[in-house]
């Protein structure tokens, strides 16, 4: 006589294993998952506020203050409070300009996130200015029609973008023929 109790046997749960053999990320690429959790713990509902913020205020006000938080009522996501840091010496300055930098900080978001800014006087680190290494110039002629209209915009940029549209507008003409 054998005693054989059989046992409700337990569904087996598959633990999960990373994926190996993946490639390599850059440590850069991992930054904005990384830095979430801590930007939303103090105030910033996107990291990019922080990142871009010369590109928002522009470089000279960027230079004197910075955003600290973005605080909102509970439960809302609009008018919300913006606390920069700044520069004491340029504090007065700053406050005569704050209507342009919460137009600038709501353009940015798309919507009006920012209604009040507070201000508090300390130290602003200056932000790395990253060089955009330049494009090689083209070695593609410009098509004669288009390269004397060209040539009188003043403006450099928009002048090499413009005749980098025009090369390309003629090659893809010229592999239809």
């Amino acid at each position: 006589m054998s005693r054989e109790r059989s046992k409700p046997s337990k569904p087996r749960t598959r633990t999960y294993e990373r994926p190996r053999g993946g490639q390599a990320r850059a440590i850069a690429d991992l930054m904005p998952d990384i830095g979430r959790a801590a930007f939303r713990r103090f105030g910033f509902i996107q990291s990019s506020v922080v990142t871009r913020w010369p590109e928002i205020v522009g470089p000279h006000h960027a230079r004197v203050c910075v955003p600290e938080a973005i605080r909102f009522a509970p439960g809302e996501k609009s008018d919300g409070t913006l606390q920069l840091v700044v520069v004491p010496a340029h504090a007065p300055l700053i406050q005569h300009v704050i209507p342009e930098i919460v137009e600038r900080v709501n353009r940015f978001f798309g919507y009006n996130a920012v209604a009040r800014v507070k201000l508090r006087q300390g130290e602003v680190k200056s932000p790395v200015p990253r060089d955009r290494a330049a494009a090689p110039p083209s070695l593609k002629p410009i098509p004669i029609e288009l390269g004397e209209s060209l040539r009188d915009i003043g403006d450099p940029e928009l002048r090499e973008v413009l005749e980098s549209l025009a090369r390309s507008l003629d090659q893809s003409s010229r592999s239809r023929n």
